[in-house]
């Protein structure tokens, strides 16, 4: 299992549109196969910026899942919202309680 980190920073005026198209997308990519865990955060100080918080049962999940229609949906709509060009890491856990 590994975790997805993606920040994104739109353009004010986007936000309301972001947020709108996530709801509508997030139980469809929590529901994608291998993908265990999504959230959605917000910058305490910057209200433009968020990041994607999902947990993937393989790394092939989640490539599965880029390469998806799903997926190019989801990019082709919050895209064009970005103000900077989104960040991403993969990471492993190395501690949890």
């Amino acid at each position: 299992m590994f975790t997805r980190i993606v920040k994104m920073e739109f353009e004010a005026e986007n936000v309301p549109a972001f947020l709108a198209n996530f709801e509508t997308v997030k139980s469809k990519i929590r529901n994608y196969p291998g993908c265990l865990f999504l959230e959605l955060y917000n910058d305490k100080k910057e209200p433009t910026i968020f990041f994607t918080y999902s947990k993937w049962e393989h790394e092939n999940d989640l490539e599965n899942y880029r390469h998806s229609e799903l997926f190019k949906g989801v990019w082709a709509t919050t895209k064009p919202m970005f103000r900077s060009k989104a960040q991403a890491w993969s990471v492993d856990t190395l501690y949890s309680e």
